[in-house]
């Protein structure tokens, strides 16, 4: 698979674990009034609310013209939530620092 074929798939992949699953993960915490999650819960919410747009990570049909573009949006998906676990995301990281400081 080409680069330019896959290009806006690695953006969104990119941005969704600190657009969509960090923002659903403090929202969360504030509504339940918890201001000093651990970083393995935050972490945990983040892959949580991430884990809902799974749907729409496997949209494209089972066509053989999307296999390719289908594993790679599952191995990047892996590749990501394993980051997350870790503590490898840097995005998420300061997102939880973000939470911890200001709440």
């Amino acid at each position: 698979m080409r680069n330019d074929e896959r290009f806006e798939i690695e953006r969104a992949i990119d941005l969704l674990p600190h657009v969509i699953g960090a923002s659903w993960a403090m929202t969360y915490f504030r509504l339940m009034k918890i201001k000093s999650p651990t970083k393995e819960e935050f972490r945990e919410k983040v892959i949580e609310y991430l884990e809902k747009i799974q749907p729409l990570l496997e949209s494209f049909s089972n066509d053989k013209i999307f296999s390719e573009i289908q594993d790679y949006i599952g191995t990047r998906y892996d590749l990501e939530v394993e980051k997350i676990k870790n503590g490898e995301n840097k995005e998420i990281e300061k997102r939880y620092t973000r939470y911890i400081e200001y709440g």
